[in-house]
């Protein structure tokens, strides 16, 4: 098992970053705060859960051992795949997703793209007693960029979860107009709560 990857950051986006590693590039997938956290940073180590499946061998990085115990918490819970919950964990973040399990808010859950009534009620009930919110501290804030790389950067990502980019491009205006100066990593959240 890899523990961990510390190397040059070679390549960023919102959904993943590509780790120079002695020269061996390793592609994680990474969730918004995630990504938040390493812009504007030239080296890091991030935290490592692999999926080996018969068709992929994938990786998943994680800048907190929280995040990554939510993530394996989460994919623990029957109907709910990496996917999922690297898409839940961009929407709400760690130290909040486990107040929202502990208190039961699986309202809160269904806004979470793919997450249904079922699928949130379940993540609770089966996680509930399992977390202990615990405090961390906050991952620093985007630094102010161009709007137009801004919208150019959440699109990309909206698309790369999913999302078709005509529908994306729609949702997304609605923000810039409401907020012309808002960053990334708000940008999409609030566009994947509209979806």
């Amino acid at each position: 098992m890899i523990e961990y990857i510390s190397g040059k950051i070679s390549e960023l986006t919102p959904t993943y970053a590509v780790i120079d590693c002695n020269g061996i590039g390793y592609l994680l997938n990474i969730s918004l705060p995630a990504f938040t956290a390493l812009e504007g940073v030239s080296e890091a180590k991030l935290l490592v859960h692999e999926s080996i499946r018969e068709d992929a061998h994938l990786l998943y990085g994680f800048i907190t051992e929280q995040e990554r115990s939510m993530f394996r918490a989460l994919i623990g819970v029957s109907g709910v795949g990496a996917n999922t919950a690297r898409m839940i964990l961009s929407s709400i973040a760690a130290p909040e997703l486990e107040i929202v399990i502990v208190s039961g808010d699986h309202n809160r859950l269904k806004n979470v793209k793919g997450i249904g009534t079922k699928t949130a009620q379940r993540i609770i009930v089966d996680l509930r007693d399992k977390i202990e919110p615990s405090s961390n501290d906050t991952l620093p804030g985007l630094d102010a960029s161009h709007m137009s790389e801004v919208f150019d950067e959440s699109l990309a990502a909206l698309v790369m979860l999913g999302f078709s980019k005509p529908q994306s491009q729609k949702v997304l205006k609605k923000i810039f107009e409401a907020d012309p100066t808002v960053k990334v990593e708000k940008a999409i959240k609030q566009a994947l709560a509209m979806m």
